[in-house]
C-alpha cells in the first residue's frame, strides 16, 4: 500500500461513520478521497454552490453558517477535528443551503463524492443507518437551538454556549474548566443569536463575578456548578 493511502486509511478509521469497515472498503474509500489544506477564513463551499461532496475534518476548526436577508452571518455549528460536514449532499440536497469556512491556520480535510458514499450505502446497511442517525442528530440539535432562541434570553444563551463548549472541548483543571478557542466575540454573538455588545457585557459581568476569566484565545470557567 502506498504511504499516502496508508495515511488516508488510518485517518478514515478514526471517523465513527466508517467504524467497523472491512479493509477492502476502507482501501476503496481511501483511493477515492481527496486531501485538502485550507487557509484561514477560506470558503470550503458557499451558499448556492453545487452540493456534491461530504467533508471530513482532520485538523483545525470550521464554521457552518448562512446569511440572513440583510446579510448578517448566522453560525449554525463550529466543528472540531473528526467532524463530518456537507452531509445533506447524501440526502438529496442539490445546492448548498449554508456555507463552510475555515477558522484557523492549517485546516486539513478529506472530501468524498456523495455519489460514492451513496453507492456504498446501497450495499452496506450499517453505513446507511449511521448516515441517517447522523443527519437525525444534526436536525435535533438545530431544533434544540431554535427552542433556545425562542425561550431563553441572551444571557442564558451565552452561558449555555459556554457550558456546551466546556462539556465538548474543555480541559478540566481541578474545579476549573479551560476552553481554548479561536472565536471572536462577534462570532460568539453569531452563534448565540445575540449582538457583540451583549456578548461583551455578559462576559464582563461573569468576569466581575469571578465566574470566568477570558482572553482572545481562551475562556476559563472557575466553577461549572456556579455558572448560571
Amino acid at each position: 500500500m502506498e504511504a499516502k493511502n496508508e495515511k488516508t486509511v488510518e485517518i478514515l478509521r478514526h471517523f465513527p461513520l466508517f467504524e467497523g469497515f472491512e479493509e477492502e472498503q476502507t482501501l476503496r474509500l481511501a483511493a477515492l478521497a481527496q486531501y485538502q489544506q485550507v487557509r484561514k477564513n477560506s470558503f470550503i463551499y458557499r451558499e448556492g454552490g453545487r452540493s456534491a461532496r461530504i467533508y471530513l475534518l482532520i485538523r483545525g476548526m470550521v464554521k457552518i453558517g448562512s446569511h440572513s436577508a440583510d446579510g448578517r452571518e448566522v453560525i449554525k455549528h463550529v466543528l472540531h477535528p473528526l467532524s463530518l460536514f456537507g452531509e445533506l449532499s447524501l440526502a438529496g440536497e442539490q445546492e448548498r443551503q449554508d456555507f463552510a469556512v475555515s477558522m484557523n491556520h492549517q485546516v486539513e480535510l478529506l472530501s468524498l463524492r456523495a455519489e460514492d458514499i451513496q453507492d456504498l450505502m446501497r450495499t452496506d446497511h450499517r453505513l446507511a443507518i449511521r448516515v441517517l442517525t447522523f443527519i437525525g442528530k444534526r436536525l435535533q440539535k438545530a431544533e434544540s437551538r431554535l427552542e433556545s432562541l425562542i425561550f431563553k434570553d441572551a444571557r442564558e444563551r451565552i452561558i449555555e454556549f459556554l457550558k456546551e463548549s466546556a462539556d465538548k472541548h474543555g480541559k478540566r483543571i481541578g474545579y476549573e474548566m479551560l476552553i481554548k478557542h479561536c472565536l471572536t466575540q462577534q462570532e460568539i454573538a453569531n452563534i448565540t443569536g445575540t449582538s457583540r455588545q451583549t456578548v461583551t457585557s455578559v462576559l464582563n459581568d461573569l468576569k466581575k463575578s469571578n465566574l470566568i476569566h477570558f482572553n482572545r484565545r481562551s475562556i476559563l470557567i472557575r466553577d461549572m456548578g456556579k455558572l448560571a
